[in-house]
């Protein structure tokens, strides 16, 4: 299996710290609104990425944060007249309501940073200690970055280079800076802002020492994986790294994977040019289930582009795959037969498996894995029958249901309520053929398409679906 590394940019193969064990951390979302389509990406890549592990049997250990304080947490908050916490526990709760829908499974541990603030204190006393820190006269605690040799090394920036560009910008509050390169781990409170006791000042932690910390705690001194969206890189990864490899003496982190940036219309994603749009509003338009599926369409490091012609596109390809699985469920239920009478077909299918476990072991290639999935329908539509083997049958959906499993795909269908009129239609429908008045028939499955309701007469009974 290789991995590209962000840190090296080059595909590396994948040598765990410890045999048959991932530790993967995955930064989480800020939680002050309902979580957008951009937020989804990483969370149902890196999901992907833990499946597969799975899937090639790893335990994974799959560690992503909520960050519960910070500006514009408080900012709503002032918004709304009322405290931080309540803002940051409301968000909690909408955005794993948001990861249930997209079918994200639960992290091994979804630290909080106000939780975790007694480490952060330890890290940074440790951080002065060692002179990698410095307390200003504010009792603002700033990293050294000269300190760190390897610091630009993730995002291939000289730190020269960035002197040259953070003196051109000058930063109010920021004077106690040795160095203009030099960031925030801990900083005084303002008036009405959440604040913790701390050696240097009554405050709250910076943005980037949280992270540190929690994947300390719950992982170790040294991980695997840590993941991100591609904007992650630079600061907020790179000043990670300062952190965790100055503190604790050893490497981070083996390998770091980006998710690239998700752009709506060919334009990037923004407020201002009104193509800004939350997953729940999505959701009230699409199954959640067609969103991942379209995420999933593209290679992780590749530009998504976010469309209604695309979405469309994405929701028609899937049911492609659940009519298929539902037609091998119909086939079950009547096949019979414990042998394989389909020697060369069964062959066909390894072959495709192999296929998509290539694509996915190249550095989780989902596009092509998607694709792969694809040849297993058009070999079920095509080799799966009413003379098929029982055996065959279940083996086939067994198979591609496996493989979506992985992609975070459920394959059964979601069971649809139907308004009494429109099942007293089909009722009629029913009855008209039982009385051979075929041209009543007619006109009420015409009536019904007219509605959106498409109806398909199988040895099974009538099947329906909306069109």
């Amino acid at each position: 299996m290789k991995i590209f590394n962000t840190l090296t940019r080059q595909k590396e193969e994948f040598v765990p710290l410890e045999p048959g064990k991932v530790k993967m951390y995955v930064c989480g979302p800020t939680v002050y609104n309902f979580i957008h389509i951009g937020n989804a990406r990483p969370m149902i890549v890196f999901d992907t990425v833990r499946r597969y592990f799975e899937y090639k049997g790893y335990e994974v250990n799959f560690v992503s944060n909520f960050t519960d304080v910070d500006d514009k947490i408080i900012k709503k908050a002032i918004e709304e007249g009322v405290d931080a916490d309540t803002i940051s526990k409301r968000y909690i709760e909408e955005c794993k309501k948001d990861m249930e829908g997209l079918n994200v499974k639960p992290a091994t541990k979804n630290p909080l940073a106000t939780e975790e603030i007694c480490g952060m204190l330890d890290m940074i006393g440790s951080l002065i200690e060692s002179g990698h820190a410095y307390v200003a006269a504010d009792g603002t605690v700033y990293f050294r970055t000269k300190s760190f040799d390897g610091y630009g090394k993730l995002s291939h920036k000289n730190i020269e280079d960035l002197q040259s560009g953070f003196r051109e910008i000058k930063v109010t509050g920021e004077e106690g800076k040795e160095d203009p390169t030099d960031f925030v781990l801990w900083k005084p409170k303002k008036e009405g802002e959440p604040y913790w006791e701390s050696p240097w000042c009554e405050g709250r932690p910076g943005w980037h020492i949280e992270c540190s910390v929690m994947s300390k705690k719950y992982l170790g001194d040294q991980i695997d994986i840590h993941a991100g969206g591609e904007d992650l890189v630079f600061p907020h990864h790179e000043n990670e790294i300062a952190q965790s490899e100055s503190a604790n003496g050893k490497e981070f982190a083996k390998y770091w994977m980006h998710n690239a940036f998700l752009n709506i219309d060919n334009r990037k994603m923004s407020k201002s040019l009104g193509n800004f749009f939350t997953v729940r509003e999505i959701s009230e338009k699409y199954d959640l289930s067609v969103l991942r599926f379209f995420m999933l369409s593209a290679h992780y490091r590749s530009p998504l582009n976010f469309s209604a012609e695309l979405m469309e596109s994405s929701k028609n390809g899937l049911e492609r795959i659940l009519t298929a699985v539902q037609k091998l469920k119909d086939l079950e239920s009547s096949a019979a037969g414990d042998s394989f009478k389909e020697g060369e077909s069964r062959e066909a299918v390894d072959e495709l498996v192999a296929k998509y476990e290539a694509a996915m072991d190249d550095d989780f290639n989902t596009a092509d894995g998607i694709s792969a999935v694809f040849e297993l329908v058009k070999l079920s539509n095509s080799t799966a029958g009413p003379d098929s083997s029982r055996a065959y049958v279940v083996y086939l959906k067994e198979t591609i249901e496996k493989l979506c499993d992985v992609l975070g795909i459920v394959t059964e269908k979601k069971e649809e309520i139907l308004d009494s009129e429109i099942e007293e239609m089909i009722a009629a429908r029913q009855q008209a053929r039982k009385d051979k008045n075929f041209a009543l028939a007619d006109e009420i499955r015409g009536q019904l398409l007219l509605r959106g309701i498409v109806l398909e007469d199988t040895r099974e009974g009538v099947k329906w679906k909306r069109a």
